[in-house]
């Protein structure tokens, strides 16, 4: 280990070993959704997650994001995830609209045995401030 100091009172630990495996829940998968949008009512999509393994480590997953609203376009993105809990960020690939948010979304098994989630997000820029709830499940 390498001792790099930043300042006199404060230190950080580098460590030369590898980052810990991934051992986390993979949420990766194709999900169909339903949506309330508080300034444009109800809505379906698709979101596609796609765990990025290499960036990932512990019970801590990296993934990228993108849902996917008829009429609407596609809005890609990020996510990070810990244990059922997922913080996501999204953005509507036609930037004019200042459509883009950051969500969050808690995992569960459905009765089925597929996972599922809810999300809450909030948008601060779109139509002087939105928010909304969507429901997915994995096909």
């Amino acid at each position: 280990m390498k001792c790099l100091w930043l300042t006199p009172l404060f230190f950080v630990w580098l460590s030369a070993s590898a980052q810990s495996a991934f051992t986390g829940t993979n949420f990766s998968g194709i999900y169909d959704c339903t949506g309330q949008d508080n300034s444009e009512g109800a809505y379906t999509g698709k979101v596609t997650i796609h765990l990025v393994k290499e960036k990932s480590a512990g019970e801590y997953g990296a993934y990228q994001f993108k849902l996917e609203v008829p009429g609407f376009g596609a809005y890609p993105g990020h996510a990070a995830a810990r244990k059922n809990n997922m913080a996501i960020y999204f953005a509507n690939t036609d930037a004019s609209t200042k459509d883009f948010g950051t969500g969050i979304a808690n995992f569960s098994k459905n009765k089925a045995g597929k996972w599922s989630f809810k999300k809450f997000y909030y948008e601060p820029e779109f139509k002087g401030g939105n928010f909304g709830i969507e429901t997915c499940t994995a096909r």
